[in-house]
């Protein structure tokens, strides 16, 4: 009989866990271990409500495996420190955990598997967090520097690799440690960790868990028309409610099976004839994910524009100033600092308001960075994916992927188009609470007399528009017209902003 820690990290569920019940087989004691890492434990990297729904999945996790006979065992520290330790205190002789992509895993658990194989420890390291092994698609395109960079030669190779697997039940029992009732290994509160309390305006708008994930998930496979229907650009950016499923937070921390979500999918689409396609169907959002997934493990420095292989090199402007006022909500366009403001108060956007403001931080507007956009939204973004947020942000900034750099989204025009009467920038910006539908995209085009019966004057109450969105919208596609022709010629690209 063996003794078993198994180390959760990305995959904080017990249903479809592959390398937990690899830990509970022929085991006599299980350890199942969260270790709260500094590297992510930080509040001017991580914002509150992410950091929240994390806390409140581990709280979860331990209600379950409590049911199971066991708990979660809760460390702080670094993990190369901490699981040492316990694996010298409680005589471990396996070591499992979910196999990670991300580059700070990646050199994190090589340190840890020679560390614990230094000791004596077998280690089992499953994949779980995507639909299939990273490693199969490199063998499959025979190679990282040959992986499709275009979604529709993605789903080829998809299909290639055959079914996907079918999701392992949840434990229903698991073998337990010592120090089961131990007050030492507590899941800690949000002001332990640093971090103020969340009160209005913030709100939790995704509780985290397991459970909610589950609960959630079966709703929608209950909605079958909707789910055969469902066509992601139709949905709704500026809604009051979210208007798609809501699942990308648990599917980020791995609180559901992106296998189980899938064959839940594929259930309803055999039960509705004509249903939607990808890629905008949901089958067609998780092959997005899976492939993001697999350009974010294949190609290095994929958070950044130097370095990286399959991103444009543009000539970006770095104004402190203007980043700040676009994260800060504070551009002078109602509809971009809407979003921004949702993305801070409840951690979430819509797919098609992040598109928007991330236009808007890059080609569109004020030709920003796309990283300091990237760092900006994995603070703040309760599902913020390493993989798929770098990806996207390279997308909408037409650093790759993507590079039809002149359409660009209006600030004005693009979240008047389905929400005219402007409900959306009132819920998130009370100062336009009074202010009439004509003007509540342009404000600065309001007569005064309208600005003081509304109680929001224009450079006073709001500030007045960061740039002027058509003259800063061509400038930049002459910026980076410049940088491709320079890219296309095998030249350096221009240097510096331009007179």
């Amino acid at each position: 009989m063996t003794v078993s820690l198994h180390w959760f990290r990305k995959g904080l569920r017990l249903h479809d866990n592959r390398p937990l019940l690899r830990a509970i087989e022929g085991a006599s004691k299980v350890y199942p271990v969260f270790v709260i890492d500094p590297h992510f434990a930080n509040p001017d990297y991580v914002g509150p409500i992410r950091y929240n729904f994390l806390l409140e999945t581990l709280s979860d996790l331990d209600k379950s495996l409590r049911q199971c006979g066991s708990r979660l065992y809760v460390l702080q520290g670094k993990p190369q420190e901490q699981l040492k330790q316990k694996i010298k205190d409680w005589g471990i002789e396996r070591l499992t955990f979910e196999f990670d992509t991300e580059p700070y895993a990646k050199q994190r658990d090589a340190d840890i598997t020679k560390m614990a194989g230094e000791m004596g420890v077998e280690v089992e390291v499953l994949d779980g967090h995507t639909l299939h092994h990273p490693e199969a698609y490199l063998k499959k395109c025979k190679g990282a520097d040959k992986i499709p960079l275009a979604y529709g030669a993605f789903r080829k190779l998809f299909s290639k690799l055959g079914k996907v697997a079918s999701p392992e039940d949840a434990p229903t029992s698991i073998p337990p440690g010592d120090e089961l009732d131990s007050d030492q290994y507590p899941v800690p509160t949000l002001a332990a960790m640093g971090y103020p309390a969340i009160e209005a305006p913030q709100k939790v708008l995704f509780p985290g868990g397991e459970t909610a994930a589950l609960e959630r998930m079966k709703h929608h496979l209950k909605r079958k028309s909707w789910i055969a229907k469902f066509e992601k650009p139709k949905t709704q950016p500026n809604s009051l409610e979210p208007s798609t499923t809501g699942l990308s937070p648990y599917l980020k921390f791995g609180c559901l099976s992106v296998r189980t979500f899938y064959h839940g999918l594929a259930e309803v689409y055999a039960s509705q004839p004509g249903h939607a396609q990808p890629p905008v169907s949901l089958h067609g959002q998780l092959l997005f994910r899976e492939f993001f997934h697999l350009c974010g493990y294949a190609v290095p420095h994929f958070d950044q524009m130097k370095g990286n292989r399959i991103c444009r090199q543009i000539d970006w402007d770095q104004d402190k100033r203007l980043v700040e006022a676009w994260e800060n909500a504070e551009t002078g366009y109602p509809w971009i600092d809407a979003c921004m403001t949702q993305l801070k108060t409840e951690g979430w956007l819509h797919h098609l308001a992040r598109h928007a403001v991330a236009c808007f931080l890059t080609r569109g507007d004020l030709y920003q960075s796309w990283e300091a956009g990237a760092r900006i939204f994995d603070k703040h973004l309760v599902d913020a994916d390493w993989h798929i947020n770098n990806a996207n942000w390279m997308w909408l900034s037409c650093s790759s992927f993507f590079y039809q750099y002149f359409r660009v989204y209006s600030p004005i025009s693009f979240g008047r188009k389905t929400d005219p009467s402007g409900d959306y920038i009132r819920k998130h910006l009370p100062q336009f609470k009074k202010f009439p539908a004509k003007y509540i995209y342009e404000p600065w085009k309001a007569p005064k007399s309208v600005q003081q019966q509304a109680g929001c004057i224009i450079g006073k109450d709001y500030p007045k528009p960061i740039v002027e969105h058509s003259s800063a919208s061509n400038d930049n596609k002459d910026r980076i017209k410049a940088c491709y022709d320079a890219h296309k010629a095998g030249k350096p690209i221009p240097s510096g902003k331009r007179a």
